[in-house]
């Protein structure tokens, strides 16, 4: 069996630069550049975890009757879950030092590979959009502490917001596609400094709200509406199985492209432990801090108060808004940068490299980011579990099966790490596109999609059957299942072909390799 290359050669790289499919960002990381240690990627997660969003994510599921604990507990589950396939993903762009839609040219075909991309990157920009909204209307209600006319603009009809907060959610916009335009170099410094910004702000709000109610209230001591003799008594694991497919979908992206990362480790278990140590703690460490800090506001406050930024503006000192705010704008930046453009710029990029670069795809992130309206996405908690996390996770979550089983089961973690760039290569298959690949993916997403329909009211759920609307509330882990299994029949069916040619041999041996028919 050939030697494994997880690196280009100088004479390939020569002769990968006329390549459509090459580029400078899509490119193998060199070795020498791999340096990321597992203290970097524990940052990495505690830099992502630590922010608003998963800050609020407990109040959707204790508004849905779960209590304290059980809503942690839930976070923390479906984090340790998404872990599995993340640490599994995060395994090529390690040995091989690929981005995330290289990796899916070996499963999906050198064009093929832009279906997924591309999925990923259109969640990606939802996610850039909240994330921004959400930086943008922290600045907007501190600055109304201090002009107090900015809180009675009156919101516009058609867009729900008024214009003041719109020129705060496009000002901060600006702010990311500065730093994404300063390039990846100003991304890790801002994660380094978010870190530990984040993590002590809101322990200091921890301990602010222990102080001021002296204890954490009552939302600690409130019982599930899930127990007996409460509301909805019996119906605990009808509501936990969907959320907990919500929880999952939370960094269901992540898990697709965590090779945009982990292209930069040192060894896979600088990865593993990395990731272990750094994203389900972190996670529940932080959805506690908000239910905590949440309870003690309606002590101190007299109401419950789940908005951190609402929190911050009852406050009177003006360094401390002041402080507060500028924490948070580069807390939700650092987040925002990291997992929600890194990606989508690499998966543009890959739609035409020699025209797109990182940059131009950062922008075409940020605008569509915009166009989305993300205000209205987390208007309602109810909708943004069933709407958006569950509904986007029916689509990741086939992909994922389909890398793994592809990466995992019949290639075994081998890569022809140049074939990856050649239009005419092994990854070829049918013209550029795996038909095993997508018809995977259209079956793993098929059983959500009646589900889907029923939940966003398109279709009575008369005319569909209680199974199928039910499956919906699993969608990542049915859609991952199912297209694992039928990527792995397809290959079967049409007689996997492995590579017949060392790994290390020259641009006209590899593209004499076996092609899919």
């Amino acid at each position: 069996m050939p030697a494994i290359q997880t690196s280009l050669t100088q004479s390939q790289l020569a002769q990968l630069q006329d390549s459509k499919l090459f580029n400078a960002d899509l490119a193998p990381v060199p070795p020498e550049r791999r340096k990321w240690r597992y203290g970097s990627f524990a940052a990495l997660w505690i830099s992502m975890s630590a922010c608003i969003p998963t800050y609020m994510l407990a109040s959707s599921l204790i508004g849905g009757g779960m209590n304290w604990w059980q809503a942690i507990l839930t976070i923390f589950l479906g984090n340790l879950i998404v872990l599995i396939p993340m640490v599994l993903n995060a395994h090529a762009g390690t040995r091989y030092g690929i981005p995330f839609p290289v990796y899916c040219r070996a499963a999906f075909g050198t064009q093929g590979a832009n279906v997924p991309a591309l999925l990923r990157a259109l969640v990606a920009c939802g996610w850039f959009g909240i994330q921004t909204w959400i930086g943008g209307n922290a600045i907007y209600k501190i600055m109304s502490v201090f002009f107090p006319s900015l809180a009675y603009a009156t919101a516009s009809r058609a867009f729900g917001i008024n214009f003041p907060q719109f020129l705060c959610f496009l000002f901060f916009w600006g702010i990311n596609m500065l730093v994404v335009y300063k390039g990846i170099d100003c991304i890790r410094w801002l994660l380094n400094l978010k870190a530990p910004l984040l993590i002590v702000l809101g322990l200091l709000l921890l301990a602010w709200a222990y102080r001021g109610a002296g204890g954490f209230g009552p939302m600690l001591s409130q019982p599930s509406a899930f127990d007996p003799g409460q509301p909805k008594s019996g119906h605990f694991f009808a509501y936990f199985f969907p959320a907990l497919t919500g929880m999952v979908g939370f960094w269901a992206t992540l898990s697709l492209n965590i090779p945009d990362f982990s292209r930069y480790a040192c060894t896979q278990r600088d990865q593993v432990i990395g990731q272990a140590l750094g994203l389900p703690l972190t996670m529940a460490l932080y959805a506690f801090i908000g239910v905590a800090v949440t309870s003690a506001t309606t002590i101190i406050y007299g109401q419950t108060i789940w908005d951190p930024v609402d929190v911050l503006t009852r406050f009177t000192n003006p360094v401390v808004l002041v402080v507060a705010m500028l924490a948070l704008c580069i807390a939700t930046l650092a987040t925002n940068i990291a997992a929600n453009v890194v990606s989508p710029a690499n998966d543009f990029a890959h739609l035409a490299p020699r025209r797109i670069s990182f940059r131009l795809g950062g922008l075409i992130t940020g605008l569509i980011g915009v166009a989305m309206m993300p205000w209205k996405l987390v208007a309602d908690p109810s909708g943004y579990i069933f709407n958006w996390l569950i509904a986007y996770s029916a689509l990741l979550g086939p992909i994922g099966g389909i890398l793994i089983a592809d990466y995992f089961v019949c290639r075994r973690c081998r890569l022809n790490l140049p074939a990856l760039y050649l239009p005419d290569g092994e990854y070829r298959f049918t013209r550029g596109f795996s038909v095993v690949a997508l018809v995977a993916l259209a079956l793993g997403v098929l059983p959500s999609l009646p589900g889907f329909l029923v939940q966003v009211n398109l279709l009575d759920p008369a005319r569909v059957g209680t199974f199928l609307v039910g499956l919906y509330h699993y969608a990542w882990f049915v859609g991952f299942a199912v297209a694992f299994l039928a990527y792995l029949l397809g290959r079967i069916l049409t007689s996997f072909p492995r590579p017949t040619v060392a790994l290390d041999q020259p641009q006209a041996a590899l593209e004499s390799a076996n092609l899919e028919t």
